[in-house]
């Protein structure tokens, strides 16, 4: 009985002990099982991990590029803004510039205009004071040639016509107007005179200007104190001549003297003392309508 009891109890022993020995083979096996599946997932993430680590690592390098390219860009963009602020003032340095010499064209544009104006007034007074010149001329002509043709009848060596600076002059020796050292007219002078007073009657707008001239002798008489006296003497005498005795116009005339002091010949000789010895009487046509353009020409 009792070993019976023993060995109901060993094989009872036996029978947990390899009901033991069974659950934990597949506890094992399930522990195993676990272990290798959260090793690979462990190995997984591991993976999974240094993946995402490569993958943090390649973006922080390319941030630090992109880091650096944004620097980079930024210092472009502050460099063209600089060029832009500069260029902005060439701009508006240039557009000042324009301004002033758009301006400048204008004022130019004006003045020239002006200026064309002005050369074309000028030029218009200039052929007019032109024409009044020829005009002028044509009749200074005209008078020298009355003055020749009325002065025909007496000699070259007493009396001479010619026309010098738009002037008709009418040079008389003294052998024909004077006694020597005298100032009253002799009668072939009258008679000369008279021819000269028949066309200054019929003559508008001449000035008549009497130059009494000696040689360089000098003269002291009762009368005249000097060759000054004398010359002017002898130009007052043919002025009342032609006043008194031929009613020239008394306004149209001035009479001086000049004694010495304007010779034709040296009076080194006595021809050319003859030829100094004279009374020149100078006609000019009035040059009111020549002054009047002159004057209206220079006051603007």
């Amino acid at each position: 009985m009792k070993n019976a009891l023993i060995l109901l109890a060993g094989v009872g022993i036996m029978s947990a002990t390899n009901t033991s020995c069974i659950v934990s083979k597949k506890k094992y096996d399930a522990e195993t099982a676990r272990a290798d599946k959260e090793k690979a997932e462990k190995n997984a993430l591991a993976k999974q991990l240094s993946e995402q680590q490569e993958a943090n690592r390649k973006l922080n390098a390319n941030n630090n590029e992109l880091r650096n390219t944004i620097a980079s860009l930024n210092g472009r963009i502050a460099r063209l803004r600089d060029s832009v602020d500069n260029l902005e003032g060439v701009v508006k340095e240039l557009t000042n510039k324009i301004n002033v010499l758009g301006d400048e064209k204008e004022n130019t544009k004006r003045q020239l205009k002006t200026t064309s104006d002005q050369i074309a007034a000028q030029r218009a007074r200039l052929e007019q004071l032109q024409s009044l010149l020829d005009q002028q001329k044509e009749a200074v002509e005209a008078l020298r040639r009355k003055i020749a043709d009325a002065l025909k009848g007496f000699n070259s060596n007493e009396l001479t016509v010619k026309m010098k600076n738009g002037k008709v002059y009418i040079s008389m020796q003294e052998s024909l107007l004077f006694p020597s050292g005298s100032a009253v007219v002799n009668p072939k002078g009258k008679e000369a005179l008279s021819k000269v007073a028949g066309v200054l009657n019929t003559s508008e707008d001449i000035n008549i200007n009497i130059e009494g001239h000696t040689d360089s002798i000098p003269i002291h008489t009762a009368k005249f104190a000097d060759n000054w006296e004398l010359s002017t003497a002898r130009a007052t005498s043919i002025a009342h001549v032609l006043i008194d005795e031929y009613k020239v116009t008394p306004a149209k005339l001035v009479a001086s003297g000049r004694s010495q002091y304007d010779p034709l010949a040296p009076n080194t000789t006595p021809e050319g003392r003859g030829q100094n010895r004279r009374t020149e009487i100078i006609l000019e046509p009035r040059l009111d309508e020549l002054m009047k353009l002159m004057e209206n020409g220079s006051g603007r």
